[in-house]
């Protein structure tokens, strides 16, 4: 992804944005909301403004993986970008092989304006919230199209779905009766959906890390280390 968007060739260097916008409009317009107290159309406006420093300035020319993490030097140039004085004038000319992201805001309703969360806290989880979002979101398709639903159903149930106060997660035997399937069935295909979760998950990290060590630092961000 990253040598893509350094290529000289244009058809590489938008095939490498079009990954690095996929991967990281999310955490970037979350961290600013959060981070910045923005309100939606200002997050969104200079989400667009830092993948406009990234086709226009070459901002990842700069990012050398021996350093450090993409994600921190994401993260540090967003600052960058939200601490500069912005004018309204300077945002309308931006174009020109900018990035023109459709931002709907992901947390309607509940997203706080403020977190009291360290900064590279706060970006490191709403980047693995995000992450896992888009491996759920190819789980879901993939269990789809092979006809193995139920799968994706039943990991929702147990480990997605938010419990009520002193509400307990369902048990195998409930989820069992709930969709008609005996218990084995339940455990053998949980078991196959949280490998399906990582297979994906990880196939997403294999295209945004820069290596094999980050590669692994993220996968034990987002599942802890667990095989």
């Amino acid at each position: 992804m990253i040598d893509a968007v350094r290529s000289a060739e244009a058809s590489e260097r938008e095939r490498g944005l079009a990954s690095l916008a996929e991967a990281y409009w999310q955490p970037v317009y979350r961290y600013v909301r959060l981070r910045f107290g923005r309100s939606h159309e200002e997050a969104a406006d200079l989400t667009q403004t830092f993948f406009f420093e990234v086709v226009e300035k070459g901002l990842l020319a700069r990012f050398d993986p021996r350093r450090g993490r993409l994600r921190t030097f994401i993260r540090v140039a967003v600052d960058g970008v939200v601490s500069d004085d912005w004018t309204a004038s300077r945002r309308q000319k931006r174009g020109g092989g900018a990035v023109h992201l459709s931002l709907e805001e992901p947390l309607t309703g509940f997203l706080p304006v403020t977190s009291p969360d360290a900064p590279d806290e706060l970006f490191e989880r709403e980047w693995a919230r995000s992450m896992l979002e888009r491996a759920l979101e190819q789980l879901r398709a993939t269990c789809e199209a092979s006809g193995a639903i139920l799968d994706f159903q039943l990991l929702t149930c147990y480990d997605l779905e938010d419990q009520e106060p002193g509400q307990s997660r369902p048990t195998y035997a409930e989820l069992a009766r709930r969709f008609d399937v005996s218990e084995t069935t339940v455990t053998n295909r949980l078991a196959a959906a949280r490998r399906g979760l990582r297979k994906a998950a990880l196939a997403l990290l294999r295209g945004t890390s820069a290596g094999e060590n980050e590669l692994r630092r993220d996968e034990r961000t987002l599942f802890g280390g667990r095989r």
